[in-house]
């Protein structure tokens, strides 16, 4: 009995030099479009820098924003250079540190809820500043910023290991975080409460605020944020990794315990550095991952990226939308995000659509 072959058609198998040659066409064609999205989130962030200068408590044209910027004697210099320059660098400093801090928060943890607030790292970080003002006196950014770093990182550790280390789950690391975070903002409440100087030196920064941004506070806040944010985009490839389980990271040439030990640093960094220049501001590491996933994949090499140019889009435009709600005075943007982040973080809980990471 003779055996007939089937005819193979080279090039045609999923394996195949055809196979191959459209998936790196898919691969590229999937970069390229990546790459266009993230240019055009430039584009709007640069767009809601623009807006963030030209709005404010005082009404002023195009031609005098511009003037007030570039003109020592403009009469808006002072105005423009002074309050609202500087308050747009800091928003854009602390919208990208909390989104980046997210997005390695999410990717750390493996949990969709992860977030600098729900987590109770702001709390930390607000307990340590608090502590710093009412018992030390402590009363500039540069005495603040190591409290907050200190509080972020105890915090951090601690929400890590009382959720269960490497067996953490979701459940546990959101019960640790708001069991942490219920702690520490009463406590920041009784110190403030019992020290009325405390309460009125503090009370819009407790809410989150960048109404007192100053040109000094952006130059110091940057090494901080700029170190943390080289550290987290440095990580995305071993966090990729690291998504796959221990075993296939070793594999790949990643250091778990390593990384995560990193990845703490970097949080650290990131939201201790922004809850001391402008208080607790909540949601913006947890909405925006959200919304950059859907439209990166769970690719971390793109969506740091992403979030570190969207965030400030939200926190910037939170700031602006606070200014016009708020006239002749403003509503904080701590509490125009919590407003915004409230409904979405339901929304998204009820409908059981919160993003796998």
């Amino acid at each position: 009995m003779s055996v007939t072959k089937s005819p193979q058609v080279h090039g045609t198998s999923p394996g195949g030099p055809a196979g191959l040659a459209a998936g790196a066409q898919a691969g590229g064609a999937r970069t390229a479009l990546r790459a266009a999205g993230l240019l055009i989130a430039v584009l709007v962030l640069l767009a809601v820098l623009a807006v963030s200068i030209g709005v404010g408590a005082k009404a002023l044209s195009p031609g005098e924003v511009w003037h007030g910027l570039v003109e020592r004697d403009s009469p808006n210099y002072a105005v423009v250079r002074q309050m609202r320059l500087p308050r747009t660098l800091l928003g854009l400093l602390v919208g990208t540190a909390l989104g980046t801090a997210g997005g390695v928060m999410q990717a750390l943890t493996r949990n969709a809820l992860a977030d600098p607030g729900l987590l109770g790292i702001n709390a930390g970080a607000s307990a340590a500043v608090v502590t710093a003002a009412s018992l030390l006196g402590v009363a500039t950014f540069d005495g603040y910023v190591w409290f907050a770093l200190a509080g972020t990182a105890i915090v951090s550790v601690l929400v890590y290991a009382v959720g269960g280390g490497r067996g953490a789950t979701p459940a546990r690391l959101a019960l640790a975080g708001s069991a942490l975070s219920a702690t520490l903002y009463s406590y920041v409440s009784a110190v403030m409460l019992l020290d009325t100087s405390s309460l009125e030196k503090m009370r819009f920064w407790t809410v989150g605020s960048l109404a007192d941004a100053r040109p000094e506070t952006v130059l110091k806040v940057l090494p901080f944020i700029g170190t943390g944010l080289v550290f987290a985009l440095a990580l995305a490839r071993p966090l990729n990794a690291l998504a796959l389980g221990d075993d296939a990271a070793k594999a790949l040439g990643a250091r778990p315990e390593l990384v995560r030990g990193a990845a703490i640093l970097v949080v650290t960094l990131l939201c201790g550095a922004a809850t001391a220049a402008c208080g607790p501001v909540i949601f913006v590491g947890l909405m925006v991952p959200h919304l950059v996933r859907a439209l990166t994949g769970p690719d971390l090499r793109w969506l740091f990226p992403y979030c570190a140019v969207l965030a400030p889009v939200l926190l910037l435009g939170s700031d602006v939308l606070g200014r016009l709600l708020g006239r002749p005075g403003e509503l904080q943007v701590g509490v125009v995000t919590a407003v915004i982040g409230g409904p979405f973080f339901l929304c998204f809980a009820r409908r059981g659509k919160l993003a796998q990471v």
